[in-house]
C-alpha cells in the first residue's frame, strides 16, 4: 500500500509541476532545445551563384554561348549553364566592342549592375530599346531572351 501510494504521490506531483513549469526549477518551455543545423550554403544559393542564366533555358543559354565563340570570346563550355567562364567570355566582348559605357568592366565572370548595363547597350544594338539602368528586370531579360532565340547549327549547342 505504502508503494501504490509513493507512485501516485509522485506522479501527481511529476504533472501538477509540469503543469505549472515548477518541477524542480526546469519547465517544459525553459528545457534547451535541439540546435538547428543550417547548412553552410543551399544548393539553391550555390546554384545562384555560380550560374546566371538571366532566365534562358539550357538551349537559349548555349545559343548565347555559341555566339560569344562565334564572336571570338571563348566561354570554354557550351553546356546552357552561364556560369563564370561564360560571362568573363561575355564581358571580355562588352568591354572590346564599346559596351562598358567607358568604364572597363572587371572580367571576374559576376554579374553585377555595370555587366547588366553592356548587356543592355548590347542588346540595344539590335533595336531592343532598354533602359540602361543596370537592372535585369523582365523587359532585359525578355529581350536576352529573344535575341538567343535562334539556334545555331554550331554542333556543341545542339
Amino acid at each position: 500500500m505504502r508503494l501504490s501510494l509513493t507512485r501516485t504521490f509522485v506522479s501527481a506531483a511529476t504533472i501538477i509541476g509540469l503543469a505549472t513549469g515548477s518541477l524542480a526549477g526546469a519547465s517544459i518551455s525553459s528545457a534547451a532545445s535541439e540546435p538547428t543545423a543550417k547548412p553552410a550554403a543551399s544548393t539553391q544559393d550555390v546554384s545562384a551563384l555560380a550560374v546566371t542564366n538571366l532566365g534562358l533555358t539550357v538551349a537559349r543559354a548555349k545559343n548565347w554561348q555559341c555566339f560569344l565563340t562565334r564572336s571570338g570570346y571563348e566561354p570554354w563550355e557550351h553546356n546552357g549553364l552561364l556560369g563564370t567562364d561564360s560571362w568573363k567570355a561575355a564581358q571580355r566582348m562588352f568591354n572590346a566592342r564599346g559596351y562598358n559605357g567607358g568604364t572597363r568592366l572587371v572580367v571576374d565572370g559576376v554579374v553585377g549592375q555595370y555587366t547588366i548595363k553592356a548587356l543592355q547597350r548590347f542588346l540595344n544594338s539590335f533595336g531592343f530599346g532598354l533602359a540602361v539602368d543596370g537592372v535585369a528586370g523582365p523587359r532585359t531579360t525578355d529581350a536576352f531572351w529573344e535575341f538567343n532565340g535562334v539556334p545555331t547549327q554550331d554542333p556543341r549547342c545542339v
